[in-house]
């Protein structure tokens, strides 16, 4: 028998130590979490994504009563850039998100497992690691590929 230790690499910051560009991504995950619809969780979730050509397209997540068929910030914001920029790949993913109360959570909240699998996709179709940067009021998260939080993806084969 052999185990296997699978660490990930988790950097943590406050939002001055993050660079400028990276401070605005936050910014602008923050700000989309109002543009989210959350009738029935009232967990307003927002991301923002900078592409490698620099433009930064927001996300939310859209909830609908006829569940599942809502989507989470991470993949609007994704799927948002791969219809409006195909051939560009993904860089960076800010991540923030409002709790009931409205205000925002105090810990970084770090995505489902399917924004996960779609963040492995990004990565694999564009062969370089996305920079995930994950906001709480008390830090942000950064993570430099989705794997260090998925280890074991699932990949085409």
């Amino acid at each position: 028998m052999k185990q296997l230790n699978l660490k990930p690499i988790i950097t943590e910051y406050q939002m001055e130590e993050l660079p400028s560009d990276e401070q605005f991504l936050v910014t602008k995950a923050i700000e989309s979490t109002n543009n989210s619809y959350a009738k029935y969780s009232h967990f307003h979730v927002g991301a923002a994504i900078q592409l490698e050509n620099g433009v930064v397209l927001p996300g939310c997540n859209q909830e609908n009563a006829a569940f599942p068929a809502g989507l989470c910030a991470e993949r609007s914001a994704i799927f948002a850039a791969g219809a409006q920029y195909p051939e560009v790949a993904v860089e960076k993913i800010a991540i923030a998100a409002r709790e009931p109360s409205g205000e925002l959570t105090a810990t970084p909240v770090s995505p489902c497992g399917t924004c996960r699998q779609v963040m492995i996709e990004t990565e694999t179709r564009f062969g370089k690691p996305l920079r995930i940067l994950l906001y709480g009021r008390n830090c942000i998260y950064a993570i430099d590929g989705i794997r260090h939080l998925m280890p074991l993806s699932f990949t085409e084969f």
